[in-house]
């Protein structure tokens, strides 16, 4: 469980004497769940600030609702794309929710001040002796940069060498330090040494490690998960289901959504992409890919196997074929040709490369359940390509300029996906798949085997515990607030 009731009342008292000075309200789950319950002079005051200003009301924006402008934005339904069968080639419906329109650009925001809001209404987190360790693949320190500077919480990021340059542009701009690890989006051991050699060294550092970050999962169930909830009450024709949800493991906080919607629609299935160079879940195995922002080579002590029914192998050459055939001026209009409708291609610049790898998963998930037309399949467009265009230029220096030739084979790709490389879960393998945290969590991160155990053998309540403390955070969070308000 999240730890509620060890406090530190003379850093909580700090934490609350700076928030007033800084002007700084926090928001509650419920608020970020649904901003309608936001009050009404917070909602006015955003009517004057960018969606990624360095601004404390900016916080009231970390969720699914934002309206999809730049600036001055208040909030409506939840932010989406449903892409057409021209383009999925599948019968169920592919939806998934677009994260481009969280501050930062990328929904991993949500989960970094889920992370931090327990510990800084409890005063176990002092910013003013402290700083926030943010270990990531990508969007999950930056997240937590941004909400670091919002917060006036001095700010550590730790991200693989291989990353886009775009990524450490703007974290250069907001992090008080950018720690550069060897590796690419699959060498999450060497962000974990790096957070081990900084507990060791640096008493200042306090890591908010995503990947065991109770408060990830907690965010995703709570917040995610009513997303899908919502489009899909909005979208459903009589006699729609949902089949499930198609998410990477990453931190495997997302998967939190997952149980939510197997909780909320019974039959739904959910499934974890991966990428087919690095198949941990497939094969046990090991590797480097180019799908940015997903962890690997370890399962996620935060990952909960009772509720993931499938994984799906990804090979990582087909998004990088795909954002060219999305966003290149010939692939574009090969698929308006295709009969995809030229509102819809505009958009699909909202799919970064993970967006696509989970596209890609999700087509093939639909195939595999061969799923009806009565069947809609959620997953995760988790940011934009405004974090690729480096990635794009590579692409014509290394691969020469986009022709329709190429955008023909691309698209006849997409189309033909198999269903090779999906593996869909026993309960022998969900058992064998979860005893892997125990070489990651238990041998080398000092994790407890029983609350491991607990995890698989108690994992109603395990899991069912965590969920429940959401009133009692929010209950903290608002008191919080008032004293904030004095």
């Amino acid at each position: 469980m999240i730890d509620l009731s060890t406090t530190d009342k003379a850093a909580r008292a700090l934490n609350v004497k700076r928030c007033r000075e800084k002007g700084i309200i926090l928001p509650t789950y419920a608020q970020m769940r649904d901003p309608s319950l936001i009050p009404q002079k917070y909602k006015d005051e955003l009517g004057t600030i960018g969606l990624w200003d360095v601004h404390p009301r900016n916080l009231f924006r970390v969720n699914w609702h934002n309206e999809p402008v730049e600036k001055g934005g208040k909030f409506g339904g939840v932010n989406y794309l449903e892409l057409p069968r021209e383009l999925t080639g599948t019968k169920a419906r592919i939806v998934g929710l677009v994260g481009k329109w969280f501050p930062t650009g990328a929904h991993k925001v949500g989960a970094a001040l889920s992370c931090l809001l327990p510990e800084l209404v409890t005063g176990r987190f002092d910013p003013t002796a402290k700083k926030a360790v943010w270990p990531s693949t990508g969007n999950y320190c930056r997240g937590g940069a941004y909400i670091s500077r919002l917060l006036s919480c001095p700010s550590i990021a730790i991200l693989p060498a291989g990353m886009s340059k775009e990524r450490f542009e703007w974290l250069k701009t907001m992090a008080e330090e950018v720690i550069a690890t060897p590796g690419c989006e699959s060498n999450v051991k060497e962000i974990f040494d790096k957070c081990i050699e900084l507990e060791a060294t640096r008493p200042d550092a306090v890591i908010f490690n995503q990947f065991d970050q109770l408060p990830n999962h907690l965010w995703h169930y709570t917040v995610t998960g009513p997303a899908m909830e919502e489009v899909f009450k909005k979208i459903a024709k009589s006699g729609d289901h949902v089949g499930g949800a198609v998410l990477s493991s990453g931190s495997a906080g997302t998967l939190g959504s997952g149980s939510y919607l197997r909780e909320t629609f019974p039959g739904a299935r959910v499934a974890v992409a991966e990428a087919l160079q690095c198949p941990t879940i497939l094969e046990n195995g090991f590797g480097d890919h180019r799908i940015e922002g997903i962890g690997d080579k370890h399962i996620p002590w935060i990952h909960n196997l009772r509720d993931t029914d499938a994984a799906v192998g990804v090979d990582d050459e087909l998004p990088v074929r795909l954002i060219r055939l999305f966003n290149e001026a010939a692939g574009r209009a090969t698929l308006v040709e295709a009969g995809v409708l030229p509102e819809t291609v505009a958009k699909l610049d909202l799919l970064g490369i993970s967006g696509v790898g989970n596209l890609v998963a999700a087509i093939k998930f639909a195939k595999y359940y061969e799923l009806g037309e009565d069947e809609v399949v959620f997953t995760m467009f988790t940011d934009s390509m405004a974090m690729y265009g480096s990635r794009l230029a590579e692409m014509n220096a290394e691969r020469g300029a986009y022709t329709q030739r190429q955008a023909d084979r691309d698209l006849d790709m997409l189309m033909g996906l198999s269903v090779d490389h999906v593996l869909e879960l026993s309960q022998v393998d969900k058992r064998r798949v979860h005893q892997l945290k125990y070489f990651t969590w238990v041998e080398q991160l000092g994790k407890g085997v029983d609350e491991l155990r607990a995890q698989w053998n108690g994992h109603r309540e395990y899991w069912g515990g965590l969920r429940s403390q959401v009133g009692a955070l929010d209950a903290m969070i608002e008191e919080f607030n008032a004293e904030v308000l004095g």
